[in-house]
């Protein structure tokens, strides 16, 4: 039996990825703000009392790496860590206001990566293998306009893995990078422009896994944004830059500028 724990795990990709490691068997630890939401969640997998809830904020480290080590000492190995928790919301540079927001946003999609990770290192070097899997995102690959928070936070989290990923390969930890696309959650649901190849959040939760299992160091899904990924990357800056000049823009969230992101 696989022992799979995942943040951000109330909604979105974090729910997904849980009812396809659940439905596959897994013991699983919970991770996230909403507790209520968690329970439910957990009640509507198969065989709930294998499985953990906790209502943790990712930004207070020291409760998450609580929650590590009770999970760790309740399974008694760790096989697979996934940090899903992440937000979007649209920054503007010019806006004094937005700094705070950055900040958050990298909080919650950078640093808290980090803190998921951190505490299971120590227990997968003990049993010589593991999975560690960063959540990125497309947009970290070239910078979108109106999403500079968004972004920058994708984009670090893609070279950490990388970087993580050489330190840990000795041990026989594979660190994995998966990068969705568009992917039908609440979080895309606000966007009002056209997302293209759209995918359910439970297919991508299939396809996620089965990378993860496979070891794989970094996969876009679903492939045909991988195609696209690769092909915007190779373009030079003049015409990426003419082509996404009015590219629609990420919507900013005036409440988010007075209360804490979701």
């Amino acid at each position: 039996m696989q022992t799979v724990f995942i943040t951000g795990a109330s909604s979105g990709l974090g729910a997904a990825l849980a009812r396809q490691y659940a439905g596959a068997g897994a013991q699983l630890g919970l991770l996230a703000r909403r507790g209520e939401a968690l329970d439910e969640l957990i009640a509507s997998l198969p065989r709930p009392e294998l499985h953990r809830a906790y209502a943790v904020d990712v930004g207070d480290h020291a409760a998450l790496s609580s929650a590590a080590d009770d999970f760790l000492a309740h399974a008694g190995r760790i096989d697979v860590v996934i940090a899903s928790a992440g937000v979007s919301v649209g920054t503007l540079t010019e806006h004094a206001e937005d700094l705070a927001v950055f900040a958050q946003v990298m909080a919650i999609n950078v640093n808290a990566t980090v803190a998921t990770f951190a505490p299971f290192i120590a227990a997968m070097k003990r049993q010589g293998h593991g999975r560690l899997v960063g959540i990125a995102s497309v947009a970290g690959i070239r910078g979108l306009p109106g999403a500079e928070a968004y972004s920058a936070s994708k984009a670090a989290v893609i070279s950490y893995c990388e970087s993580l990923r050489l330190e840990l390969k000795p041990a026989g930890i594979r660190v994995v990078t998966i990068t969705p696309g568009y992917i039908d959650t609440p979080m895309t649901r606000h966007n009002a422009y056209r997302m293209p190849f759209l995918m359910p959040a439970d297919a991508f939760a299939r396809r996620a896994a089965r990378a993860i299992g496979d070891g794989d160091s970094y996969r876009v899904i679903p492939w045909q944004m991988g195609v696209v990924a690769k092909l915007l990357r190779l373009l030079p800056n003049a015409v990426y830059d003419l082509a996404f000049a009015s590219a629609p823009h990420k919507a900013r969230h005036p409440a988010a500028h007075q209360q804490p992101l979701p």
